[in-house]
């Protein structure tokens, strides 16, 4: 957050070295600091003797962090986590540890460095920078992928109950999560509605990925786990479909092809729910709109107005019923068939 009690300049210069901050928190996702201060403070010399670190640069990397609240340092010079370390940590609920590696690591950051392209040009600057769409990359180097995968069940779990709280699924009998990743969002669903039973639906390495984490669910016999392709067809019979931040990865074609299967798919009666950021007028703050950029930077997709949205659902027979705010950075769409 950008301090508003500095003058112009030195607000603008702390924007311009926001990375120095981003940066320092990949470290420290990467090290696993949070999660080695758990069970108590180090210092900086124990924490460097642990993650192989030159200890000297690690303290400074310590000491900046402590100075945004991430960490704290005691008059020994022994670091704790804070509250907001304490998301760094892996494996607790609503962990960001994965996002900090994906978003500040090797493939979303080097990305980033030819958004000047994306700007002059209109192109993907991921693919420019490295030669292939991102979805392919991530089918390359799978360890990529699963940082990624954790990285989206990890903001999932972050708005999750904001999302669930906000929309009624009691008469639902079966939902079917499009895109769904590693079942994250489905299995918030079902837990809060223990009538309903899922349809996990993604491309099948991905699922495949997630089978373990359904099983620690405790939800096995309420989720079939399907693999295919949602620009060729999605499981049909569904009651709801939700896509959460599927559709802001892909352009206007792209998207009303996955919406037109979905509508086809479903059964009469059916409700479509997106889960994404929508675009506020003009000058109010919004995450979405960064967000935006960053669609612009990996996959050619973007965010949008709630307009926008309802030009896109039509366009795949839905009309566009509401949009329901939540407390959380992203919104509900909710949409119905038009023929119903």
């Amino acid at each position: 957050m950008v301090q508003a009690t500095l003058s112009p300049s030195g607000q603008l210069f702390q924007i311009i070295n926001g990375f120095w901050t981003s940066r320092a928190v990949y470290v420290a996702a990467k090290l696993g600091l949070a999660d080695l201060v758990q069970e108590g403070p180090k210092t900086a010399d124990e924490l460097a003797t642990v993650t192989d670190t030159h200890a000297p640069s690690l303290y400074r990397v310590l000491r900046a962090l402590a100075s945004v609240g991430i960490f704290v340092e005691d008059e020994h010079g022994r670091f704790a986590s804070t509250p907001l370390g304490d998301i760094l940590r892996s494996g607790v609920p609503g962990s960001l540890r994965s996002s900090a590696i994906s978003e500040l690591g090797e493939d979303h950051y080097d990305a980033w460095r030819d958004v000047l392209q994306s700007v002059k040009t209109g192109e993907i600057a991921f693919d420019h920078h490295f030669g292939m769409p991102v979805w392919q990359y991530y089918a390359q180097n799978p360890e990529v992928a699963k940082v990624f995968n954790e990285s989206m069940s990890g903001l999932t779990r972050s708005i999750e109950d904001a999302v669930v709280r906000s929309c009624d699924f009691s008469n639902d009998r079966t939902v079917v999560d499009v895109g769904g990743g590693h079942g994250t969002f489905l299995a918030a669903i079902l837990k809060a509605n223990p009538t309903a039973k899922g349809v996990l639906f993604d491309v099948p390495r991905v699922v495949e990925a997630g089978q373990n984490g359904l099983r620690a669910e405790g939800l096995d016999g309420r989720i079939e786990a399907v693999g295919g392709d949602f620009f060729k067809a999605v499981p049909t019979g569904g009651d709801i479909y939700t896509l959460k931040w599927i559709i802001h990865d892909w352009d206007d074609a792209q998207s009303v092809a996955i919406l037109k299967n979905c509508h086809r798919a479903m059964a009469r009666g059916g409700r479509l729910l997106l889960v994404e950021a929508v675009i506020p007028p003009r000058n109010e703050p919004s995450f979405g709109k960064f967000m935006d950029l960053n669609m612009l930077v990996m996959t050619g997709g973007r965010e949008r107005t709630a307009e926008e949205f309802r030009v896109l659902l039509a366009a795949a027979g839905f009309r566009l019923a509401r949009v329901i705010a939540t407390p959380s950075p992203v919104s509900v769409i909710e949409a119905l068939r038009e023929d119903d």
